[in-house]
């Protein structure tokens, strides 16, 4: 007898092998590697690294205390395309992560251009003006959560260094023929960059407000002047944008977009505790604190960007305690099931155990 398995004979007593019965042998077998392919634990892929590098091969002086820099792939392949009102994730040479607005024209694929202010020395804006051509930086994204609609007349409204979004909407609207007009504020026209770049797009269309030629500009007012049904985008300093909401509903405009450069501000929060894991250790978080703020002191690898609670990078599944949720992203089934935003997200007095 062989030691190889053979299938019978037909069901008429024929020696060679019934093709029905070989059939369903073939189906079986079939059947079986199937099932055992499908069956087979998912391995988890890691998140796939879209980061690349650029080269800074210029800096330059835009006003007192900007400087712009432009970046160019590092090995020379075109740029990823953008939309206007995009930023990237910057990594500087210190581990720094920072995210900076595309302030060039979004039609430019051979390099992007961000302006930064000096705010500190020792942190991301100091190292921004202290970079050197040939500095190799890496960049993930763009990424866009201040897109641009053009379905009506536009009034862009910036405060000092909110012009570098804003900018990138107005030269595609240039160059779409859209109808647009900018009211341009800051302390001094010296502190505001990309003055003469505005002009020459179109001079009758810029309207420039320094707080030295007239005082502090009267956001209600300049609301006023936005054209019946018009859309309204604003950029700049969170008093600006406080400003620009009470005012919107009693101007013309149809709708209003913002985005701030900061965190929002706490108000009102309340002290509460983080766990990391099951039995980690507990982090205090004060009431003029994050739980992102905590976290990344205690570990410095921790993920995020916005800071603002709309691109959900620093998600974290919570095991236990009660969120007070204030994100823009997470639809009421993830927050059901736990997830939270700890960029914005806190509790009351209370313990959250994250999944970490």
């Amino acid at each position: 007898m062989s030691n190889k398995s053979e299938l019978p004979g037909d069901l008429y007593g024929r020696q060679h092998t019934d093709r029905y019965i070989r059939f369903l042998d073939l189906l079986f077998k079939g059947n079986a590697v199937i099932n055992r392919h499908l069956l087979r634990p998912v391995k988890s892929q890691p998140p796939k690294d879209r980061s690349f590098k650029v080269t800074v091969t210029a800096t330059k002086k835009e006003a007192d205390g900007v400087v712009s820099v432009r970046l160019e792939s590092a090995d020379g392949t075109p740029l990823p395309p953008w939309s206007a009102g995009a930023h990237v994730d910057l990594t500087l040479p210190s581990g720094l992560k920072r995210q900076y607005s595309l302030s060039g024209d979004p039609a430019q694929r051979t390099h992007y251009r961000i302006a930064v202010r000096l705010i500190n020395k020792k942190g991301g804006s100091g190292e921004i003006h202290r970079l050197k051509k040939g500095t190799v930086l890496t960049v993930s994204g763009p990424h866009n959560a201040f897109p641009l609609v053009t379905d009506r007349p536009i009034h862009f409204i910036a405060g000092g260094i909110g012009i570098t979004p804003l900018l990138a909407m107005i030269h595609h609207c240039e160059r779409v023929g859209h109808n647009w007009r900018l009211t341009y504020t800051g302390r001094s026209r010296k502190s505001l960059p990309f003055i003469r770049e505005l002009q020459a797009l179109d001079s009758k269309r810029v309207h420039i407000l320094s707080d030295e030629d007239n005082g502090t500009p009267d956001i209600a007012e300049i609301l006023a002047q936005t054209p019946q049904d018009a859309a309204v985008y604003c950029c700049g300093p969170p008093p600006m944008l406080k400003a620009a909401y009470a005012a919107f509903e009693e101007s013309p405009a149809f709708r209003i977009h913002t985005e701030r450069f900061s965190p929002p501000p706490i108000v009102d929060g309340k002290p509460f505790q983080i766990q990391v894991g099951q039995g980690g250790p507990v982090l205090d978080v004060p009431d003029d604190q994050t739980a992102l703020d905590v976290l990344t002191d205690h570990d410095p690898s921790t993920q995020y960007s916005c800071r603002q609670g709309f691109c959900g990078t620093c998600k974290v599944k919570v095991l236990s305690g009660e969120v007070i949720h204030h994100d823009s992203r997470l639809g009421e089934e993830e927050r059901r099931r736990g997830d939270a935003l700890i960029c914005v997200s806190r509790s009351d007095n209370d313990r959250l155990v994250l999944d970490l």
